[in-house]
């Protein structure tokens, strides 16, 4: 079944960090009418429900929003259906999931659980009339219910636990599968190198893609599920086919280029995030602009396109000043908002102007740390070793503060980010071989886990600035070996390249530093002059 057509510009205003509102789908269709604008493209959805079956066609829509992350906007959309029919329980239900957010994400605020146990609430309230609707609404209720006392994991493996329930019950129910796929990437251990979960996923939504080809949440969970390096490459077609399906909705733009980024297909990212970040500031999203802008200079420096990679950053540091800090998905928006200038700065290696960046107000441990990651590898590296140890010594509190939220995630990442900014610090000081030993520990703890889809990558992967220290201790033949093998995981990284092409070239291996050079060149052909390793691959090159 299509879920009717809608106009945007009918709930821009509703997609601004609302969580239900009185709101007449009826008065919507008017509106879009009357505007004349083309039919609102969000996939096709059918989720059988008991409400009344004036409501249907809306709810069908509100989840295909929720299908392509428009969280905001599928609370409001879940939230007219209740007020239209308040029997619904599964519009309360929709409200809760709206309110949970990316099931991938790992923090949320306090507000966001009141909210979600609210719905929740109200969803029992609204007496659900079928066993499969009680069992979607306690699925949920999982998710939410002691967040004070329970870690992320733990909760999200319950969910999945009940999600399998939920589908194994209900065989012809389609979105129970889709859900349950979803709730399996969630659930998937970052450190699980064999990507089980992520696998299992992909078999259902694979399958689930040859009967519903035009559904919202098969192509998007199907990204999720081949984000990892190892399977990014069956993650293509999925990618090439998302923003086809719903490309009205901003993160179904922006989807893409998880698998982009993973391949190293820099300009595809680069349309892809553009064409996201404008539809977000369309549709009033200051998060989801401000994640797709993140991706979008992650690309730009890649290819050195030094000049765009900053007028992005120029750009959003307006836009943060629209990010509601308590909203489901302000850890998003802040994450990019501090990532962006970080990147700037050290994919660049002007460490002058990483020394001097400054933690946002407002921001989350996660990303006030790398702030603070960023300033001690600028301090280090600009020779201001015990500054460069104070910055270094930020980030055990912020690690602290996560382990005290349950969010083992992020802690693990902020000390990975610990020991390199020490590392640093102790190799500014002269203690070299210390330093490298720190430095061997951060890239093997590092290559344990995965980044979170909030993230292109690290802002320097510790394997690269393993092979950097490496390189500036006379250490080539080493570092060429670690910059190889960032490449294998990282593919299209501009520094490691560089870094590759100067450690084969003091190796003496020619034929080698050539090849690199040709690729560097190759990568950067767009880029604007200015970086010293291009002039120099030129001359390798020749």
């Amino acid at each position: 079944m299509v879920h009717p057509a809608r106009g945007i510009r009918s709930i821009i205003a509703l997609a601004i960090g609302v969580a239900t509102l009185s709101w007449s789908p009826a008065i919507a269709r008017q509106q879009h009418e009357h505007a004349g604008t083309p039919p609102e493209r969000l996939g096709k959805v059918h989720f059988e429900t008991s409400c009344t079956k004036a409501v249907q066609p809306d709810f069908d829509r509100a989840v295909a929003l929720l299908h392509s992350f428009w969280f905001a906007a599928s609370s409001a959309a879940f939230g007219a259906v209740a007020e239209t029919d308040p029997a619904c329980a599964m519009a309360h239900w929709g409200v809760a999931m709206a309110t949970w957010g990316n099931p991938l994400g790992g923090t949320r605020t306090r507000q966001a659980f009141e909210r979600g146990l609210a719905a929740i609430a109200k969803a029992r309230t609204a007496n659900p009339k079928t066993p499969r609707e009680r069992a979607y609404i306690d699925a949920v209720e999982l998710l939410y219910t002691d967040h004070d006392t329970l870690d992320h994991p733990t909760r999200a493996t319950a969910y999945e636990k009940a999600m399998a329930q939920v589908a194994a019950a209900n065989p012809r129910d389609s979105e129970a599968a889709i859900f349950y796929a979803i709730a399996l990437d969630a659930a998937a251990p970052a450190t699980d190198k064999t990507y089980a979960k992520q696998l299992k996923a992909a078999m259902i939504l694979e399958k689930a893609a040859a009967a519903q080809p035009d559904h919202p949440g098969i192509s998007h969970y199907l990204i999720h599920s081949y984000d990892v390096p190892a399977l990014a490459d069956k993650g293509l077609p999925a990618a090439r086919r998302y923003s086809t399906i719903a490309p009205d909705a901003p993160h179904a733009l922006h989807m893409p280029s998880h698998i982009f980024t993973r391949v190293g297909a820099w300009e595809d990212s680069i349309k892809s995030n553009m064409a996201s970040a404008a539809a977000a500031n369309k549709a009033g999203s200051p998060p989801e602009e401000l994640h797709a802008m993140d991706y979008m200079v992650y690309a730009y420096l890649q290819l050195a396109r030094d000049g765009d990679a900053r007028r992005v950053r120029a750009d959003a540091e307006a836009v943060v000043k629209r990010v509601d800090a308590a909203g489901g998905y302000g850890l998003a928006g802040f994450f990019a908002a501090a990532a962006i200038p970080a990147r700037v700065a050290l994919e660049q290696g002007d460490w002058r102007e990483a020394s001097t960046l400054t933690p946002l107000a407002g921001t989350f441990p996660a990303t006030e740390a790398m702030t603070w990651f960023a300033r001690a590898i600028g301090l280090a590296r600009s020779g201001h070793a015990q500054d460069a140890a104070a910055s270094a010594a930020k980030l055990v509190p912020l690690r602290e503060a996560l382990v005290a939220r349950n969010d083992a995630y992020w802690a693990d990442q902020v000390d990975i980010q610990r020991k390199t900014a020490e590392a640093w610090a102790k190799y500014a000081q002269g203690q070299a071989e210390s330093a490298l030993a720190l430095m061997r520990e951060a890239a093997k703890q590092e290559d344990g886990t995965e980044k979170s889809p909030v993230s292109p990558g690290p802002l320097a992967p510790a394997r690269e600035l393993l092979a950097e220290m490496l390189l500036d201790a006379g250490q080539a033949k080493a570092a060429l070996t670690e910059f190889e093998a960032v490449m294998v995981k990282e593919p299209g990284r501009y520094r490691s390249l560089a870094g590759a092409m100067r450690a084969a070239e003091q190796t003496g291996d020619k034929a080698r530093a050539k090849q690199y050079a040709g690729r560097l060149l190759d990568l950067a052909k767009s880029a604007a002059p200015g970086r010293p390793d291009l002039e120099h691959a030129k001359t390798l090159a020749r």
